[in-house]
């Protein structure tokens, strides 16, 4: 690419959302990376391709075209939130250590790496507030894209909803040193769509009322590291008991890991990866327990321990 070219490289968590009753409000960002990089110009007289993506890591067998990509599409979207016209010639390059479609924010780090992208190579000045705005009207929910931009642990709501006025509260939430999130990964995929397709369009009021306070446990029992409202939190009502079926073990693996000392678990995001929390002490034996569980029935996984939710910066 020749011309005025305008150049940015950014590092984007992988994230755990939900946390069992944190539907759609509350997530963390681990240590599992994705990077890119843009060359943005306007070379119009050249004979390559306006749009490259050269993909590599988890995201190389990705056979989608470039404009179909999150990550030209948090690039656009950027572009379009600060009314700055998209560059007509963009070659990213983008290098992932996040699996695809395993509940590890996979395409959410995609499109925040998009926006940050466009945000520093174009000097936009949108900041990480906007584009965490921008990013959760895209997603529709703000539990992957929050800590991918902030990092750490974050909740985020929604505003002023009546008049639709599209804004959103964004908190950081502390966690207690004592705690550890133990990742477990399975060598099958679970889409998000189809995990969204499989949840109820409503749900009773009384589930409501104890999601409610599922939710409010899973945030003082993060900051707290209080065993007894974790145990609540991770027992979740609005989409694990729907999901169950698309992840075969769920139910044996939350029995390990509780035998082996942690609070509970759960599935990370969608799925099919699971997250457990337990004492800092008994991590790796939860991480055993889970993993040999898993291989007993025939699953071969991965597995991590989070010690602390990733920073960004």
């Amino acid at each position: 690419m020749t011309g005025n070219v305008q150049n940015a490289h950014v590092r984007v968590p992988g994230t755990s959302a939900n946390l069992g009753a944190g539907f759609d409000c509350i997530g963390i960002a681990v240590d599992r990376w994705l990077t890119a990089s843009v060359e943005a110009g306007d070379n119009s007289d050249s004979g390559d391709a306006a749009i490259t993506i050269n993909r590599k890591g988890a995201l190389a067998s990705l056979a989608i075209s470039p404009e179909d990509d999150a990550l030209y599409a948090g690039f656009v979207a950027a572009c379009a939130a600060a009314n700055h016209a998209v560059p007509e010639r963009l070659a990213f390059s983008v290098d992932s250590e996040i699996p695809i479609a395993r509940g590890l924010g996979s395409s959410s780090a995609s499109l925040v790496a998009g926006a940050r992208l466009a945000d520093a190579a174009l000097a936009l000045g949108l900041g990480t507030r906007r584009l965490a705005e921008l990013c959760t009207r895209i997603e529709g929910h703000p539990d992957n894209v929050a800590p991918a931009l902030f990092g750490g642990a974050i909740l985020g709501v929604p505003g002023d909803v009546r008049n639709n006025a599209g804004h959103w509260a964004f908190a950081a939430l502390p966690v207690h040193p004592s705690l550890a999130f133990v990742f477990i990964i399975p060598p099958f995929q679970v889409e998000t769509a189809a995990a969204r397709a499989i949840l109820p369009r409503d749900v009773p009021h009384a589930v409501a009322v104890r999601a409610a306070g599922k939710g409010a446990a899973l945030a003082h029992g993060l900051a707290t590291g209080d065993g007894a409202l974790l145990r609540i939190a991770l027992d979740d009502v609005l989409h694990v008991p729907y999901r169950r079926a698309l992840v075969p073990g769920l139910s044996s693996l939350h029995d390990a890991a509780c035998a082996a000392g942690a609070y509970g678990a759960t599935l990370s995001g969608s799925g099919p990866t699971l997250v457990a929390i337990a004492q800092q002490a008994v991590a790796e034996r939860v991480e055993d327990a889970m993993k040999n569980r898993w291989s007993a029935e025939g699953v071969q996984s991965d597995s991590f321990v989070q010690r602390r939710p990733a920073t960004v910066g």
